[in-house]
């Protein structure tokens, strides 16, 4: 199986990480900060490096701010539901993923889209025109993991700065691919889904506070302060309630090793390379329907939605996966990119690339779709 579906979860790990999560159940099988005897402390000291690792990787100030959730998801419904209040008011972006929307649809909060312009100061301008006096909070994906467009997050940072405005960073999809520096950037929370740029095990997050969380999601021993009802208000602790998942953050701890070695712009060059490949010969391809503009280095992240004439986008993804490629067809739970993109009728086929893949690879993708017998194959796939 030749695997383009990194946007979701990379596909192939690192043999450093399944070590370190076997090394870690292996000995390190204690609950951290629960007990006093040697092993407990030793895990704890473990998982306390690891923060500091990750604190340091993205331009934080220290190992307290970083959280262990359960998802990148979990970690925005942390901010979420933790910071705003009745009438408060935030801006998003016009291809924000479910993960926000949902969230917030039913939260009943007010919130305004801004939208993404051909430029980056009409992007500014819209973000700014929808301030509001009561605009408490500014949530923005990264990067779109339908179209793979970046956003200018330093200029909207030193926005919210400016304005006394919280800000946060969904970066499901430019963590571990684009370099990011909390404080330089002004992000006050940052949400990251390891197992996609930091190539960790699934079902681990981390949230990065560089601010407050008011509100909790939930409640329960933290090992600290433990004969007082009420949740601690410090962080990690307070965010990090019942027993956080010891062998996903030593997988996580090597993954960002990886990436610290490979080089992150080495990483992003590789892939970047990939995407700009694929662009350009699919775009020879009459058959294939591109619905962006061409890769800008730095300003898109390697992901390419995409739709083949006369057929569905789930249909596509059928013919590729008989033929032993991995993709993803439909909306990519962002359905406001789709709008955006105009494809809210059939999805689109989305490939991702990530450190592992090659050109090779890519070569006979492209030309598995330039046969002229490839809409031809659904039916025997189908039948």
């Amino acid at each position: 199986m030749i695997y383009f579906d990194n946007a979701a979860t990379s596909g192939k790990k690192p043999i450093s990480v399944s070590r370190a999560m076997a090394f870690s159940v292996e000995n390190y099988s204690a609950n951290p900060g629960r007990s006093g005897h040697d092993l407990s402390v030793k895990t704890a000291d473990k998982v306390y490096k690891t923060r500091e690792k990750i604190s340091n990787f993205f331009g934080s100030c220290g190992a307290e701010t970083v959280v262990f959730t359960q998802n990148c998801t979990h970690s925005i419904n942390c901010v979420l539901k933790g910071v705003l209040r009745r009438g408060d008011h935030v801006i998003v972006s016009d291809f924000e993923h479910n993960a926000v929307m949902r969230p917030l649809n039913k939260m009943g909060v007010s919130y305004s889209v801004a939208k993404s312009g051909d430029t980056t100061a009409k992007t500014l301008e819209n973000f700014k025109r929808n301030i509001k006096p009561n605009t408490r909070l500014v949530l923005v994906s990264g990067a779109s993991n339908v179209t793979g467009e970046v956003l200018p997050i330093s200029q909207i940072g030193l926005i919210c700065k400016k304005k006394n405005i919280r800000f946060c960073v969904d970066a499901a999809q430019i963590g571990g691919i684009l370099p990011i520096d909390m404080q330089k950037m002004n992000i006050d929370y940052l949400c990251l889904a390891p197992h996609k740029g930091l190539y960790a095990p699934m079902g681990i997050g981390v949230l990065i506070c560089r601010k407050p969380i008011e509100n909790t999601l939930i409640e329960g021993g933290t090992g600290t302060d433990s004969v007082n009802f009420l949740q601690p208000t410090t962080l990690p602790e307070g965010l990090e309630s019942g027993t956080i998942n010891v062998p996903a953050i030593f997988g996580l701890s090597a993954g960002v090793d990886f990436v610290k070695n490979k080089g992150i712009e080495t990483i992003y060059k590789h892939e970047f390379s990939l995407l700009s490949y694929l662009y350009d010969e699919l775009l020879k391809n009459e058959k294939i329907v591109l619905y962006t503009k061409p890769p800008k280095f730095n300003y898109t992240v390697p992901v390419l939605p995409f739709n083949y004439k006369g057929l569905k986008s789930f249909e596509t993804a059928q013919i590729l996966n008989k033929y032993g490629f991995a993709v993803r067809a439909g909306y990519h739970c962002a359905p406001t990119a789709h709008k955006k993109m105009g494809t809210m009728s059939y999805g689109a086929v989305r490939v991702s690339f990530g450190a592992f893949n090659n050109r090779y690879e890519v070569t006979k993708f492209v030309n598995l779709l330039k046969d002229e017998n490839f809409i031809k194959n659904y039916k025997k796939v189908v039948e």
